[in-house]
């Protein structure tokens, strides 16, 4: 298994170099980057940038039916607000709950102030386009968008798990809030195993469906927009957070420099293995992002 010391030591120091991480620590700067380079991402509504615009928020909002509101470096999910419809001047959230345009103010100007930043300092506020998830989803997440997040090692995508969103987590797909995570077989896109809070589970806490069903569509398409982050970043370990959107297909949400480590526990075997094992093989030969993941689809498929 891989350690958090020797995650943070030998491949986040060595490999992800300082003049990058500001590339993924602020959401809107990943999004240009990840656009730039031909990367899908869900469509960019509008930033709030001051304070002084927050006033003019119902302006902005008339019109939008569903959105999603994030803190450009908010992290662990913290201040993300999604909006699944409205009625006329009610915003009702993924979990039911009800909102008006004042709570909505309320939480942008939270955002700008910095709440959701470590450190607090002041941020920005990105308002997107919801993602219409696929059906394939349906009776598999609760309240929210299930995202797929993959660990990328010099582009090499090594390892994948499935985040669902549960009531626990108001419907956000982060596993300390209560979401579930489902490890899966990076040749497939198949479940392994599941977990919620670290103990292993077999029917979603929320809808009772079997965990064991899940299969990912599009599965190959999702390793190679992971592996190709790792060009116009430079992040030589990240977290790549994808989502199959309903009628675009895989979109990229977010990137993460130092992903956690409970996937290891959600697949059911540690990292260490297959990192040293893409080091002997990076540091022999120079691959395309395709011949990368042609590369782990055979070499870290399940038995």
């Amino acid at each position: 298994m891989l350690g958090i010391n020797a995650r943070n030591r030998n491949y986040i120091a060595r490999y992800n170099p300082r003049r990058a991480f500001p590339l993924v620590d602020n959401k809107l700067q990943t999004k240009r980057v990840l656009e730039a380079a031909g990367l899908s991402t869900p469509r960019l509504l509008f930033v709030v940038e001051h304070q002084y615009e927050v006033r003019a928020l119902e302006e902005r909002f008339a019109g939008l039916e569903a959105f999603c509101i994030k803190p450009g470096k908010g992290s662990g999910g913290k201040g993300i607000l999604v909006v699944e419809h409205r009625r006329g001047d009610v915003f009702v959230k993924s979990s039911g709950a009800e909102m008006g345009m004042e709570q909505i103010r309320r939480h942008v100007s939270n955002a700008l102030a910095g709440l959701y930043t470590l450190g607090g300092s002041p941020d920005r506020v990105i308002v997107e386009e919801l993602i219409e998830f696929d059906p394939a989803f349906a009776g598999l997440s609760h309240e929210g968008v299930p995202d797929i997040r993959i660990v990328v090692f010099r582009g090499y995508p090594v390892m994948a798990m499935v985040r669902l969103a549960t009531h626990a987590s108001d419907g956000k797909a982060n596993l300390h809030q209560g979401a579930v995570g489902v490890g899966l077989d990076l040749a497939t896109g198949k479940a392994i195993r599941a977990l919620q809070y670290m103990r292993p589970i077999e029917l979603h806490p929320d809808t009772g469906v079997r965990l064991d069903t899940i299969e990912v569509a599009d599965w190959r398409n999702m390793l190679l927009l992971a592996a190709r982050c790792y060009e116009p970043t430079g992040l030589g370990y990240l977290g790549a957070d994808l989502v199959l959107d309903r009628s675009r297909g895989a979109l990229l949400l977010e990137l993460n420099a130092r992903p956690g480590l409970a996937i290891q526990v959600a697949n059911g075997r540690g990292l260490l293995p297959r990192l040293r094992a893409i080091e002997a093989r990076a540091d022999a030969i120079e691959e395309s992002a395709v011949e990368r993941v042609d590369f782990v689809m055979s070499e870290f498929a399940e038995n």
